[in-house]
C-alpha cells in the first residue's frame, strides 16, 4: 500500500485531501495550526517549517508519496521543498506539488496551458516558479505539479469570506475585466486521487474547462447563496480584459473528473 504524507493537512485543501485519501492509502499529515483538533490523531504530526527540518520526519516515516499543500513563509517553504527534493532523489518517493495559476500572472493576453513558459510579476507567483523549476529538473517519475486556480466549495475560505462580507455590509472586491477559471474542492480531491491511482506524472492544470469574468463568478456565487444584490467594489486595473486562467490541454483528465464553472458555483451550497 502507498504511504502518503500530506504537508499542510490542517489547511483547507490539505485536510480535504486527507479525508479523500485516508480510506484508500496509508495516509499521514502535518499540522501547524488547529493543534487541539489534530494532536490526538495518531496519523498527524506537528510540524513548524520555520523551526524544524522536514528531513527528520521523512526519514522516520518513509512515505512513498509526499503531497505539499503548505502555506506560510515563502522562504521557509522554498527551503523545505529543497530538502524534500534532496530526500526524494535518494529514496523511492515522489512529490506532488500544489502550485498556482499565479505562475502565469505576468501574462495577461491569453489563458495558459500546461507547458507554456511561466512568468510572474507577484512575489507569490515567483516563489511558486522557483520550486517548480527545481522540480522540472528532476526525473519525470519524481514529481507531479498541480496548478490550481481559485478553489471554492461550501466551506471554503473564499465562500466563507463572501458570506461574512455580505453579512457585515463590507463590499465584495470584484474585477470586471479579469477572465479566470476556477475549481471546487470535492472535484479537486477526486482528481488528485485519480492521479495517484494512475501514477500520473508531469504538469496538470486542475481548473474548469470554461472561463468567466471574476466579477461574474463572485456575483453568481453570492446569488446562489441567496444574496441578490451584494455591495460591490469594482476594481479596474486595465482598459482591456486580462486573463489569469490555467486551462488543461495536454494532460486531460477523464470527462467525469473535469469541472465547469457551473459546478463551481453550485458547489458553494451545502446540500
Amino acid at each position: 500500500m502507498k504511504k502518503i504524507l500530506i504537508l499542510g493537512a490542517s489547511g483547507f485543501i490539505g485536510n480535504a485531501l486527507y479525508k479523500e485519501l485516508c480510506s484508500y492509502f496509508d495516509t499521514y499529515g502535518t499540522y501547524y495550526s488547529n493543534a487541539k483538533s489534530f494532536s490526538k490523531n495518531q496519523k498527524f504530526f506537528e510540524y513548524d517549517m520555520e523551526l524544524e527540518n522536514i528531513e527528520i520526519l521523512l526519514e522516520n516515516l518513509k512515505p512513498t508519496i509526499i503531497i505539499s499543500a503548505l502555506r506560510g513563509n515563502f522562504n521557509a517553504q522554498v527551503s523545505t521543498h529543497f530538502s524534500i527534493i534532496n530526500h526524494i532523489l535518494k529514496n523511492d518517493c515522489k512529490l506532488i506539488f500544489i502550485s498556482s495559476a499565479n505562475v502565469f500572472d505576468g501574462f495577461t493576453n491569453y489563458p495558459s496551458y500546461e507547458y507554456d513558459k511561466t512568468l510572474s510579476l507577484s512575489i507569490y507567483g515567483r516563489f511558486k516558479i522557483k520550486i517548480e523549476n527545481a522540480l522540472l529538473r528532476l526525473p519525470n517519475n519524481k514529481y507531479t505539479i498541480l496548478r490550481l486556480p481559485m478553489v471554492f466549495g461550501a466551506n471554503s475560505p473564499r465562500v466563507l469570506e463572501i458570506k461574512n462580507k455580505i453579512e457585515f455590509g463590507v463590499p465584495l472586491e470584484v474585477f470586471p475585466n479579469v477572465v479566470i477559471n476556477a475549481t471546487e474542492i470535492s472535484k479537486l480531491t477526486q482528481q488528485v486521487h485519480y492521479l495517484i491511482n494512475r501514477k500520473k506524472q508531469g504538469v496538470f492544470h486542475l481548473g474548469s474547462n470554461d472561463l468567466t469574468h471574476q466579477h461574474d463568478l463572485i456575483t453568481d456565487i453570492a446569488e446562489v447563496l441567496g444574496y441578490k444584490n451584494p455591495l460591490l467594489k469594482q476594481v479596474y486595473d486595465s482598459n482591456y480584459d486580462r486573463f489569469l486562467a490555467v486551462l488543461p490541454k495536454d494532460n486531460l483528465l477523464p470527462k467525469n473528473l473535469q469541472v465547469s464553472i457551473h459546478q463551481v458555483i453550485q458547489s458553494s451550497i451545502i446540500i
